[in-house]
This record gives C-alpha cells, sequence and structure tokens, in this order.
C-alpha cells in the first residue's frame, strides 16, 4: 500500500537567501536581468533536487516567485493592473517589478497579510471591466524545468475564488463575482494547458475555505469548478490554516480528484469528511507542522494515521499542512544552536524527512522506523521535562495581578490635557514610526561588533554617532517629536527576544515576509522574563542631544508573539502576557530615565485575529489586555504611542480603540487613505497619523500627492488628534530618498498648520 508525499510549497529565498541577493543586486544595477533570471531558475531546481533526494514524490511548480505568488497568479490569468499601463501578455521583469515596488508615475500594489502569517501579499486590484486571458508560458516552462530533471512535477495554483476574493474592487462600486466567470474562463483555459502539456495532477489552492465565507461566494464553488474540471488534469484542492468541515458536504461533492486538509490547525475536522468519502477522490493530510518548527510527535502522529490508512488504502496521500514558504529552511546548518534545544526543532527540511518517515512507517510497519521513532520520543520527552522550560517567579507574577491592572489612570481627553501641557506640539505634529536607514556602515559595525572584531566599546560609540546623525538630521529637517534611529538594531523582533529569557535564536533561520525581505523569528522555548533593561542607555543618550521630545521605541507583546516562533506547551494568551510584563518593565524604565513619549508597536495585532468570527473576540480580548499591561503604570503625562501597518481594521475598530493608546500610527498610503475612512465612521476617539509616504517603495513620493492624503485625512480626522507620519519604520530606504520624502512631509504640514491657523 502507497501512500503518496508532497508539498504545497517551499521556501522561494533558499538556504543562505540568495533569492534576496539576487533581488536586489539586480535592483542596485548589479546584476542584468539574464543573471536574475538565471540565478533564479539555478535556485528552484535546487530546491526541487532537494525535495526529490527526501523522496517527495509531487513537487509543487509555480510556488516559486521572484516577489509574490499572488501578483504571479493575477498575471496567470491575463490581470495586470490597468493604472500602469501594462499588459499581461507582454509584461517585462522590469515591469513585474514596478507592479510590486512602485514607479514614478504610480505607487505600488497595495500589501496586506496572508490571512494569519507574517507574509505580505500584493492585493489584487479588480474593476468591474476587468478582463482575463490566460498565460500559461512560464507556468509551463519551469514545469518543463522540473521534468527535465526528472523531477514529477505538481503545478501550484491560487483559485480562482480565492484570487478574486483577496483583491479588491476599484472605481465604480460592483460585486467582485460579477468577474468569475471571466475569471473561471481563463482557469479553464489554463488547466487545459496544462493537461496538454502532460501534466497529471494540479494542485489548486482556496485558503478562503477556512473563513467565514457569504452565501453567495460559498454557493459559487460548485458551478465553478463544474466548468474547470472537465478540461483539467487531476485537481487536489487544497484548504489550509483552518478548519473547512462546515464545508465538508460541498467539498466531497466538488468534481476534483483530492482534497487537502489542514490537520495540525484543525486536526478534529477529519470527523466531517471520513463518513462517505467519495471513493474516487484523494485525502491529503496536512499532517506536519508548515508554521510552526518544532519537531513533530511522530509516534502520535503515526498512531493517527493508521486508521486513515486503513479505511482510505493508496487514496491517503501525506503532506504538510501548507506551504513550507512559513518555514526557515534547515536546522542542520544552526551549529551555534544550544545542542539540547536543537534536538527539538524541525525545519523545511526537516520536516520533509518527517514525512519520509511517517509514509515508511505506515507502508512498512513501525518497526521499520524504530531508530526514528525513539529519537522523536526522547526529543519530546527532554522538552517536557527540560528546566529552562519553566520560571515560577514569572507565574506567581501574573497571578499576582490586580484587577484592571491594564488600565491608565485617566481616560483620553485628561491625559491628552496633560500630555499637550509640557509636549507643547504644534498642530499636526510630525514624527516618523522609529528607524532610519540601516546603512553599510552601520550593518558591518554590527556584524564586526557581533563575530568579536569590534570592541564593546567601540561598538557603543559607533552606534552613538549613528543617533546623533538621526537626531542632528531630524532637527535639521523641522520633525517635532524624534526618535533614536534604532541604529543598534538588527530586527524589531529579534533585537528584544535576544534579550528576554525564554528566546532562543537561530543563525539562519530566515522566513520570508515579502518580496527580498526576510525575517529570522525567535524562538519561544520557555517562560519569558526580562534580566536587564534593553532600550534606556540608548534612548536617555538620544534625549540628551536634543530639547524635542524623543521617543522610546519597544515592540508590542502580541507582535514579538506573532512573530515569533511560539512555544505550543502553553496557551498563545498565557506567553502573550509573560512578553507583555516584561515590556512593562522596560517601559517604567524608560519613563523614570525622562522619556515620556514612549511608541509600543503593534503590526501584527490584525494578523493574530482568527479567522474564524467566532474566535475573535476571545483573541481581541487578551491581546488588547497584553497591549495595555506593557503601558501598565506609567503616568497621565506619558504619551504612548502604537503603530499598525499592512492590515484591513475595518472590522476590529472597537478593539483598536479598547488599546487606548494616546496616538496610533497607521499606513495607508498605499490603498490612498482607505483606512481612514473606517476610523473616520468609526468616529476613533484618540489621536491618529496615518501614513503619508509608502516606505516599502523605492519611490518618493510629492508634496502634492502628501497634501491630497492629508486633505483627505482632515476630511475625517480633527486637525486636534491628527499626525503626520510615513507609513512604517525607514530602515530599508537610503539617506537621500529619506531626506527629500521627509523635506516634503514637513513642508506640507507647515503649509496646512498656517492655513488652519488663518481660518481659526
Amino acid at each position: 500500500m502507497s501512500h503518496p508525499t508532497h508539498l504545497l510549497g517551499f521556501p522561494r529565498v533558499g538556504a543562505k537567501r540568495e533569492l534576496k541577493t539576487l533581488l536586489e543586486n539586480h535592483w542596485k544595477g548589479e546584476l542584468d536581468e539574464a543573471s536574475l533570471l538565471q540565478g533564479a531558475k539555478e535556485l528552484r531546481q535546487k530546491h526541487w533536487l532537494l525535495q526529490k533526494g527526501a523522496g517527495v514524490e509531487l513537487s509543487p511548480v509555480g510556488d516559486f516567485s521572484l516577489y509574490d505568488h499572488v501578483l504571479d497568479a493575477q498575471l496567470l490569468v491575463g490581470a495586470a493592473p490597468p493604472r500602469f499601463g501594462f499588459k499581461a501578455a507582454t509584461l517585462t521583469t522590469a515591469q513585474y517589478f514596478e507592479l510590486a515596488r512602485g514607479n514614478a508615475a504610480q505607487p505600488a500594489l497595495e500589501m496586506t497579510k496572508w490571512f494569519d502569517t507574517n507574509y505580505h501579499y500584493l492585493v489584487p486590484e479588480w474593476r468591474a471591466d476587468t478582463a482575463f486571458a490566460a498565460q500559461p508560458e512560464r507556468l509551463l516552462s519551469q514545469i518543463r524545468e522540473a521534468r527535465a530533471l526528472g523531477v514529477a512535477a505538481k503545478p501550484a495554483l491560487l483559485g480562482p475564488l480565492s484570487l478574486l476574493w483577496l483583491g479588491k474592487a476599484k472605481g465604480e462600486p460592483f460585486g467582485k463575482l460579477s468577474l468569475l466567470p471571466g475569471l473561471v474562463a481563463a482557469y479553464r483555459d489554463l488547466l487545459a494547458a496544462l493537461r496538454a502539456e502532460g501534466v497529471e495532477w494540479a494542485q489548486i489552492d482556496e485558503p478562503i475555505l477556512a473563513l467565514d465565507l457569504e452565501p453567495e461566494w460559498l454557493n459559487a464553488f460548485a458551478p465553478a469548478y463544474a466548468q474547470l474540471s472537465p478540461s483539467a488534469p487531476k485537481l487536489l484542492l487544497a484548504t489550509y490554516f483552518g478548519d473547512v468541515s462546515a464545508h465538508a458536504a460541498l467539498l466531497k461533492s466538488l468534481p476534483v480528484a483530492g482534497l487537502h486538509l489542514d490537520l495540525v490547525r484543525a486536526p478534529e475536522q477529519i470527523s466531517a469528511f471520513l463518513p462517505d468519502y467519495p471513493a474516487d477522490k484523494v485525502l491529503s493530510a496536512g499532517i506536519i507542522d508548515g508554521r510552526n518548527i518544532w519537531r513533530a510527535d511522530l509516534s502520535a502522529l503515526l498512531a493517527r494515521l493508521r486508521p486513515l490508512a486503513e479505511k482510505l488504502g493508496d487514496r491517503l496521500w501525506l503532506a504538510p499542512s501548507c506551504s513550507l514558504l512559513h518555514s526557515p529552511f534547515d536546522a542542520a546548518a544552526e551549529t551555534a544552536l544550544d545542542p539540547e534545544l536543537k534536538t527539538w526543532l524541525a525545519f523545511a527540511v526537516q520536516k520533509l524527512n518527517e514525512l519520509k518517515t511517517l509514509k515508511r512507517g505506515l507502508e512498512e510497519g513501525r518497526a521499520a522506523v524504530s531508530d526514528e521513532l525513539a529519537g522523536s520520543d526522547f526529543a519530546r520527552s527532554q522538552r517536557q521535562t527540560s528546566p529552562r522550560i519553566h520560571n515560577p517567579a514569572v507565574t506567581e507574577r501574573l497571578a499576582a495581578l490586580p484587577a484592571n491592572a491594564d488600565r491608565r489612570a485617566s481616560a483620553y481627553p485628561v491625559r491628552a490635557e496633560r500630555q499637550q501641557a509640557w509636549l507643547k506640539l504644534p498642530p499636526l505634529p510630525t514624527t516618523t514610526i522609529g528607524s532610519f536607514p540601516q546603512t553599510p556602515a552601520i550593518r558591518a559595525s554590527r556584524a564586526a561588533f557581533k563575530k568579536g572584531e569590534l570592541s564593546a566599546a567601540d561598538y557603543r560609540q559607533a552606534m552613538e554617532q549613528e543617533i546623533e546623525l538621526a537626531i542632528r538630521r531630524q532637527e535639521a529637517l523641522g520633525l517635532d517629536v524624534l526618535v533614536h534611529g534604532e541604529a543598534e538594531r538588527n530586527d524589531m523582533v529579534e533585537y528584544f527576544g535576544e534579550q528576554l529569557a525564554g528566546f532562543a535564536f537561530t543563525a539562519g533561520g530566515w522566513v520570508q515576509s515579502y518580496g527580498s525581505r526576510c525575517v529570522k523569528p525567535p524562538i519561544i522555548f520557555g517562560d519569558v522574563g526580562r534580566p536587564a533593561p534593553m532600550t534606556v542607555d540608548w534612548a536617555r543618550y538620544a534625549q540628551s542631544l536634543t530639547a524635542k521630545p524623543v521617543k522610546g521605541m519597544l515592540t508590542g507583546p502580541v507582535t514579538i508573539l506573532q512573530w515569533s516562533f511560539v512555544r505550543d506547551d502553553l496557551p498563545r494568551s498565557a506567553v502573550c502576557r509573560q512578553i507583555a510584563l516584561a515590556l512593562n518593565d522596560e517601559v517604567l524604565d524608560l519613563e523614570a530615565a525622562g522619556i515620556r513619549v514612549i511608541q509600543i508597536d503593534e503590526p501584527a495585532i490584525r494578523e493574530g485575529l482568527p479567522l474564524k468570527r467566532a474566535d475573535r473576540d476571545g483573541y481581541l480580548a487578551w491581546a488588547g489586555e497584553a497591549f495595555r499591561l506593557s503601558g501598565r503604570g506609567v503616568d497621565d503625562a506619558t504619551q504612548i504611542h502604537t503603530h499598525m501597518c499592512y492590515s484591513e481594521f475595518g472590522d476590529i475598530l472597537p478593539a483598536i480603540a479598547a488599546l487606548d493608546a494616546d496616538v496610533i500610527t497607521i499606513e495607508t498610503s498605499r490603498s490612498d487613505m482607505e483606512l481612514l475612512t473606517d476610523f473616520g465612521r468609526f468616529r476613533y476617539p484618540n489621536a491618529i497619523g496615518p501614513g503619508v509616504y509608502d516606505i516599502h517603495s523605492p519611490r518618493m513620493p510629492s508634496a502634492g500627492e502628501i497634501r491630497a492624503l492629508l486633505d483627505k485625512a482632515l476630511k475625517v480626522i480633527p486637525a486636534e488628534r491628527l499626525w503626520v507620519n510615513p507609513d512604517c519604520g525607514l530602515k530599508t530606504r537610503g539617506w537621500p530618498e529619506v531626506d527629500a520624502a521627509l523635506t516634503a512631509m514637513v513642508q506640507v504640514s507647515l503649509e496646512l498648520r498656517e492655513q488652519l491657523a488663518q481660518t481659526a
């Protein structure tokens, strides 16, 4: 009895972030297009061969992208956004990157989070007259590449309903589902081209099935797939990130050859699918966690799979729960990691071996994999009993918190008056989100310090020089509330995790966030505490250089949780509260050091929202409490800021308001201030700074564009509660573009202040 193994997707960036290097060298003009494309080809072929060597029987093709798989899906069906003037059929590589990064005439496509992950996808733009036409050549070319290597190729496509749902309607209002007939026709042609190429299986992802879909969207699946199937290869419809058992009857009735279920996020859903499971359908069990890094309990998984194998026979396939895009590459490369902790981990390469073990155990019996099972059992036992996991003092501190410990002493209007009494800010105060350019000199100093080539004293001197540079430049620009620039920080989560107890770090555990941007999530393996101050000295030094207020800069508890690989032996809410109290120690120390404006960033709070509405209130309650706990005990005159970006907030604005931050800064420039409509309709009660400069694009906004955005903002936010700032931190940009953009931003603010004064 055979149980084929397959993947839904594989990490694109490479073991050493090779894709990042290729892209950034190309964008800098140091690598021509032919060399970029050749390097990308060699990287994906290397990944296919690695999978083949690990026993994967069907490898995904089309999951590799130069920037984003959702953008690629749009182009496969000929839907290039018309505002750029590009045609999908003739799109050049340069034009592809302009869609992703913007150009002089057009801002980049909007980015937002891919479901509840930290991956950012480019949001499709739909208009009532959007036309579709299949453009299969890029995908066909990659299928031929894989076959030439002897790799069994399974094209991986984002499904038509999910692609349509994930986009935004632009122009005159219309229902997105009106575009479905034309989109399905393009998919039908695309799938027919795959079949003509001799493709046996095609994976078609419909992750929106894990959401609470409106009836009209659910009702569209059956007719859409009835049109797709006749001319298509065998279709494996993949769901992931949640429970789809409510749609079991629908999914079992669809004319597809198989279904993939996420049995990590929702193991219980299998009971809804097994009764009367169609005899002509494969069931792909997503049994290995594609979203976390803990080694699988192979003995337990083998026991769970055995009844499925007995019922389904060869129709049981084995896979990770979702694409391994969200997993680091290879734990074996972590030579400096604590040896015991390393035995607890499984990155993408190790997950391939776990799949191989489960397959062999099912097909040949437990005795055939007894060594692998013993190793898994031992690692699990060691992790459960390791003394490094638990700190009683942390548990006792949480238990001792009084009722309403997370609440500020006074309401926002009282606090705002006390804060303005000492801040004395002008109308439309200007600030930035925190970071300034991470120059080659900064990175070289940090790398030399970590290698022991630069003394602590010399490193501190180098960073203080960079902090002074940032302060002087901000003063010259005329900004009102300054930041120290974060020269000393490698990453907004990693920096804090390195200084908190209960965290561990990898050398090469990179995960793609978007395009060439990669993050290296910390590993939360034990109880969290703060052994010593983390930012106080840097902030105190920055404040000593200027009479203007300098913000203390912290990453919030929810974001640290969301952007880490989190222990799975405690509820996430408990881990988040531990982080919050550790950060609270830092907040109080900053306040005591004279830092009275403190920003606690929470860009991931929307990302963590459960996909099912029924689970959201509970999450928002503990996430909001954790944020407020991090600022617990500060004086009314201390101004607490937070920052959020690249997410939709309209449906959770009551929870955002309940955070009770004095000032919230949000990303709005790519969406042309769309988000502010929700804030205005809700009558958001505190101060707000909508971003006017998209820092994720090399395109610099003109003063006219900034003015237009602020004019829109003033229509929904009272001037006395409106701040002016970029969308996000500026670490990825260069000083010339930062100076130009911030100069324009400040100048527009000054002009608006004059107008407000004249009309007062």
